[in-house]
């Protein structure tokens, strides 16, 4: 700081001198950025249309993937003897009696408006240049623009999600102030215009030139924005778009944008070769040796309990481990299934006991693995011992919360108590969606972040058939994902005319597909659960304001134009 302050004074000072010294003041500045001398070759237009994409991670991680899941009814962060208290900050995220200045939601109002501002001006200097001074055609400009304005609406459907009134940014060179909160029926507008507009824009998957093409939004990325916008228009701006997102979805899986298809193996999606997967629609590239914040940004690598990493799964480079994220149990501390619907991920998971996903978590060797959960004892990699806590008691994973500590399987616990400020080591399932391989894998940490996949677009026309009252189809559709989940002939495959799919169950089964991938906030409110739903310590809320959260208080006291969302 005392270098810093030196340097201004000694500037300031040889600025004054120079005043007195001569009166011609037209110098060249060489201190600014601007797209004339900053865009000089092709590499560099590129650099400029990529800075938002690199944004664009961050706005996933931590504190938007908080906003998505803690208030929801499968993922907690409990206060475990101490640990992830953090001020009561996920408690209340919880219950939903987040306030006005809860860091996590000013997080991600600033992230989101970061990724909007530099995609913007990417946006503006490229629709200024001549592309042919950059050895590009009109084509591949075209391109470049369309995908920033893909990339800007994809932030612009979180905001919309999150906060409903918002405000539209489509000019930031030369403004001094920002522009007027917007309704949502106007960011809806917008939204759904930037994305028809620049679809056709878009090269689909298998044109020429898309062979490398990671991470970058083709005419499937696009479609699917559209289509999520269109499945949640009657919770976003009271409209029924269901036939509009089933039309698009039909488009995607019928090729019409590309050879896409479903995985057969339930964690190829997830897997570290991904980015060749046919169900891969658009991701965020990952990899050890350069961006793979999807493990430790707050995110995956915060679902392994103390010690699991570097005993269990031989996985050295992040070190120890401390369960921030578990499943909500569904069994009391008697191991009684609770009686309420909603919730219980693991039992939903359960249900069907046949569902592969349920073996426990295990590194085969040669970059495989099986199962997707973490529970009761864990040998360590010596064959021997048990995995302990750092508090020194075996770990025993349960799908159970409370202070079980010593306790074993089967020993009644006197301390009744399960809440958010009553947990250990061993309370909740943890989730492995992501594989962490061992440090001595090649690929223990490749996998990219599956931001959009085909699962996704096939239960989005799934239920947009279920809502028309063609429950055959619907079962028909969710099987062509599902089946990879259990063996051959599996009984636990929907029935041929869609009987035993009911809303709640197509509600659960978007649950099990998409855990822990940040989106079951909008799925409970789309089916009217949120507010009205009960989950373990979770009654349900006296009305609904809380379906969308807060405009930050730095927002408002930064931002005139704004006004705080009704209920707070």
């Amino acid at each position: 700081m005392t270098y810093f302050k030196t340097s201004a004074r000694l500037s300031l000072a040889l600025v004054l001198v120079g005043l007195g010294s001569c009166t011609n003041l037209d110098e060249k500045l060489y201190d600014r950025i601007t797209p004339d001398n900053f865009l000089r070759t092709k590499d560099d237009v590129y650099r400029d249309f990529l800075r938002t994409f690199e944004h664009g991670y961050n706005t996933v991680q931590d504190a938007p993937f908080q906003l998505q899941e803690l208030g929801a009814d499968q993922l907690m962060t409990p206060n475990r003897e101490g640990d992830w208290f953090d001020g009561g900050q996920y408690a209340r995220a919880h219950y939903h009696t987040w306030t006005v200045q809860e860091g996590y939601i000013n997080a991600t109002w600033n992230l989101m408006y970061q990724g909007i501002t530099l995609d913007t001006n990417s946006l503006e200097d490229i629709q200024a240049i001549d592309p042919a001074q950059f050895n590009m055609t009109v084509a591949e400009q075209n391109q470049l623009i369309a995908e920033l304005r893909v990339m800007r609406a994809w932030y612009y459907v979180r905001l919309l999600d999150l906060f409903r009134n918002v405000q539209i940014i489509t000019k930031v060179k030369g403004e001094v102030k920002g522009p007027d909160q917007s309704t949502p029926q106007e960011t809806f507008a917008f939204i759904e215009k930037e994305l028809k507009e620049s679809l056709p824009l878009l090269l689909a998957k298998g044109d020429p030139g898309t062979e490398q093409f990671q991470g970058r939004w083709t005419k499937a990325g696009a479609a699917t924005l559209l289509a999520r916008l269109y499945l949640n228009a009657n919770v976003y701006v009271g409209q029924d778009h269901y036939p509009d997102c089933a039309a698009l979805c039909q488009d995607i899986v019928s090729g019409k944008y590309g050879p896409y298809a479903v995985e057969s193996r339930w964690d190829a999606p997830f897997d570290w070769n991904n980015d060749q997967s046919s169900e891969t629609i658009f991701a965020f590239p990952g990899s050890f040796g350069r961006s793979h914040w999807q493990y430790e940004g707050g995110m995956y690598f915060w679902m392994l309990p103390p010690n699991v990493p570097v005993n269990y799964l031989g996985f050295t480079d992040f070190g120890g481990g401390n369960s921030r994220y578990a499943l909500q149990p569904g069994r009391d501390v008697d191991n009684n299934v609770y009686s309420f619907t909603d919730g219980k991920p693991f039992i939903k998971f359960q249900k069907y006991a046949d569902d592969v996903r349920l073996k426990t978590y295990k590194n085969l060797g040669n970059s495989t693995r099986e199962g997707m959960f973490l529970q009761g004892y864990l040998i360590n990699l010596n064959g021997r011992d048990t995995i302990k806590s750092t508090r020194g008691y075996n770990l025993y994973l349960r799908d159970q919360v409370g202070l079980f500590k010593y306790t074993k399987p089967g020993q009644v616990l006197a301390n009744k108590t399960s809440d958010m400020n009553n947990a250990d080591s061993n309370s909740g399932i943890p989730l492995v969606k992501y594989p962490f391989y061992p440090s001595s894998d090649p690929n223990k940490i490749e996998a990219d972040y599956a931001e959009v996949r085909l699962a996704e677009v096939v239960y989005m026309l799934a239920e947009c058939k279920f809502r028309a009252g063609d429950r055959a189809t619907a079962a028909q559709l969710l099987n062509t994902v599902r089946r990879r989940n259990y063996p051959t002939g599996s009984p636990s495959l929907y029935a041929t005319g869609g009987a035993t799919l009911t809303e709640q169950e197509l509600l659960d089964e978007w649950g099990r597909e998409f855990i822990g991938e940040g989106r079951r906030r909008i799925d409970l409110i789309r089916f009217g659960r949120y507010n009205s739903g009960v989950w373990w310590d979770k009654k349900a809320d006296t009305d609904d304001h809380t379906k969308i959260f807060p405009i930050p208080l730095n927002a408002l006291n930064t931002s005139p134009q704004l006004k705080q969302n009704p209920g707070y």
